[in-house]
């Protein structure tokens, strides 16, 4: 009983440091990720309504009974839900469950994740409130919309799921992972991997050459040597 509640303070001490730190040093400080079998996962959106959805990841931790199955429709079914599925299958509903990864950093305060339908296409977006072109990180085409049915998302390329890990230590939490920063995923959004883009983006610009001076070889004698005037702070 004592070990059960040192790992309980423990996991809630990694929470609680996590919120207590500044986000860059949140993020690059204490969290790492390790690759996961990305064939025992299903990202679904659940329709809820008339028109929302709402986003959850199952795990198929053992082989048999099956997680989730896919119907005729093209829908899934969540089998999970007609049986004791403790030990055999994990669920992740929400941001406490699962969050965003990019360039090896932790986004999840400063991104979330939603459920954009578009005519008869599903899009899952990263977004933040400052952020006019959100991320798309996978989609779907709604076969149907039927309360009882789930639509299974594909991952766009380079994303995966991946585990939080502290301290050697792997967690629960499944974060939605890209290898590359989020200022070139937001370029990409935008329109391509342009300079303009990066500029606008504050990344690092390739400084332009000095101006060249005439050579000394081509003044009469006497003659004064221009200088450019380079205006303070430019």
């Amino acid at each position: 009983m004592w070990r059960t509640y040192r790992r309980a303070v423990g996991v809630s001490a990694v929470g609680a440091l996590s919120l207590l730190l500044p986000a860059g040093l949140a993020a690059r400080g204490v969290f790492d990720s390790k690759p996961l079998r990305q064939e025992r996962f299903a990202v679904l959106a659940q329709p809820v309504g008339r028109s929302d959805w709402k986003l959850l990841v199952l795990e198929q931790i053992k082989q048999r009974p099956l997680c989730w199955t896919a119907r005729a429709d093209g829908l899934m079914d969540p089998t999970l839900n007609t049986f004791n599925f403790a030990g055999i299958c994990s669920r992740y509903l929400d941001s406490n469950g699962y969050s965003l990864r990019s360039g090896g950093e932790d986004l999840g305060t400063r991104y979330r994740l939603s459920l954009r339908q578009k005519g008869s296409t599903l899009e899952l977006q990263a977004g933040h409130g400052g952020s006019t072109t959100p991320v798309t990180i996978g989609r779907a085409v709604i076969p149907a919309r039927d309360r009882n049915g789930f639509v299974r998302l594909r991952l766009d390329d380079g994303w995966r799921l991946e585990r939080r890990v502290y301290r050697g230590r792997t967690l629960s939490h499944v974060y939605f992972a890209h290898p590359d920063p989020m200022n070139r995923l937001l370029a990409r959004a935008a329109g391509g991997d342009s300079g303009d883009s990066f500029a606008r983006l504050g990344a690092p610009t390739t400084p332009s050459a000095p101006p060249r001076l005439a050579s000394r070889g081509t003044l009469s004698p006497g003659q004064p040597i221009r200088l450019e005037v380079i205006p303070y702070g430019r």
